[in-house]
């Protein structure tokens, strides 16, 4: 059947609009607010929607609705009146307020970005646009905590934990790889240089960490390297001079294929240097046995060597 031109759809159902009844209503309900009688307010301003959904009358019950803690209805008209043609300010701020309560940081930014586009200065919008900032980065740091604590959790979990043969775990356990931290922090080089490591146990743990989406080296990407390297050259400091470690590697006067490789690798310092395994070197490309043996005869003669795996 046909709607006349006097009906009003509010909230899916059809009803005839009655300005003067709304006016009315609308009337009473702001009388009701003043005593205090928000259960009452609330039945005339609804009773004014349904016979009139002017703006004024709209946004008066999602105001009451929204004090006496109906939330969602309260947002449920705040949103009508956020999509009208001339967007409704107080609705679209009140609106921001309850979706930042509900941890809807994104929904109230943009709430508060419609208000600003046609009031740049409203005062109340960017006050609690910055609130909404600042909540955004808290939730942020949250996140990024939860999520280094559980990637943490991972990374120490013992490599005894994961299905690997009995070759592959004594190999791993003889090169003090205790962890799958310490797991990524090992190259394909370095576990291939080791006494009876063969392609077959390389084979099945990079298989292991691929399940994973992980890979052998990762952790030399992530800044994992210069943890571990700070901690070997702490170690050193009982028998070479800490001034010693410090130094540039540039001042060992090495051949220039050695600084090359060197400056690929990121070793900076005579410690960094030293914190080296002979095979993360070799793994440098045109890194050859002739520029290894001179980094090693160098470190010799400042009473040092490269690290050694276990």
């Amino acid at each position: 059947m046909a709607t006349s031109a006097l009906d009003t759809v509010i909230g899916g159902t059809t009803t005839a609009s009655d300005p003067q009844g709304a006016a009315n209503h609308f009337k009473k309900g702001l009388e009701c607010e003043k005593t205090g009688d928000r259960a009452a307010a609330i039945e005339h301003f609804r009773a004014a929607v349904e016979r009139d959904s002017q703006p004024e009358h709209v946004f008066r019950l999602a105001f009451m609705l929204d004090m006496v803690g109906e939330e969602n209805e309260a947002i449920k008209y705040y949103t009508q009146l956020s999509k009208r043609t001339e967007p409704h300010i107080n609705a679209l701020v009140n609106l921001a307020v309850l979706h930042e309560d509900r941890g809807e940081m994104h929904d109230a930014e943009r709430c508060l970005r419609k208000v600003l586009e046609s009031q740049p200065n409203h005062a109340r919008a960017r006050l609690f646009m910055k609130d909404v900032g600042a909540s955004k980065e808290a939730l942020y740091d949250e996140g990024d905590q939860r999520d280094e604590a559980k990637r943490k959790a991972e990374l120490d979990t013992p490599v005894t934990d994961f299905e690997l043969s009995v070759r592959s775990r004594n190999c791993l356990k003889k090169m003090n790889i205790r962890t799958l931290r310490d797991l990524l922090m090992i190259t394909k080089p370095e576990l291939l240089s080791y006494k009876n490591f063969g392609e077959t146990s390389l084979v099945e743990i990079e298989a292991m960490l691929t399940q994973r989406g992980l890979r052998l080296g990762e952790g030399l990407d992530q800044g994992f390297v210069a943890r571990a390297a700070k901690e070997y050259i702490d170690s050193l400091t009982d028998r070479v001079d800490a001034g010693t470690l410090a130094k540039p590697v540039g001042s060992m006067d090495l051949s220039v294929r050695a600084r090359r490789a060197l400056q690929l690798l990121g070793v900076q310092s005579i410690g960094e240097l030293a914190a080296r395994t002979e095979a993360e070197l070799m793994g440098v490309k045109n890194f050859g046995q002739n520029s290894l043996d001179e980094i090693k005869r160098k470190l010799v003669e400042m009473g040092l060597s490269l690290r050694e795996l276990e």
